[in-house]
């Protein structure tokens, strides 16, 4: 790739986020009232971060069974409170015995 290229995609990107960044401060200059703006606001994070996340899941993992099993331990972990840490190795213990047991049960 090109350098004048590269920094048009660079300043771009800058420019993009720029925008994403200052708009709400320009566009709300007062508090917010409103419980349903405020509850949404609140809840965007995390519904982008799992549509986000969620087709890597089911994606990464040799097969869509062991991705599936690793996804419920850490639903139910997550929903019983467990730390992260806790949630995120419980998963991958989950899908390595999974692929484990799929390759041993297949061969």
């Amino acid at each position: 790739m090109d350098i004048p290229r590269f920094l048009l995609y660079v300043l771009v990107m800058a420019g993009v986020t720029y925008l994403i960044r200052m708009l709400p401060l320009a566009i709300f200059r007062k508090k917010i009232e409103s419980k349903f703006i405020k509850s949404f606001l609140f809840y965007v994070p995390y519904a982008v971060l799992g549509a986000m996340t969620f087709p890597a899941i089911l994606s990464s993992t040799g097969s869509l069974w062991s991705a599936l099993a690793g996804f419920a331990v850490a639903i139910v972990l997550a929903i019983r409170e467990k730390g992260l840490l806790t949630v995120a190795m419980s998963a991958c213990g989950t899908v390595f015995l999974v692929e484990l047991a799929m390759r041993l049960w297949i061969a």
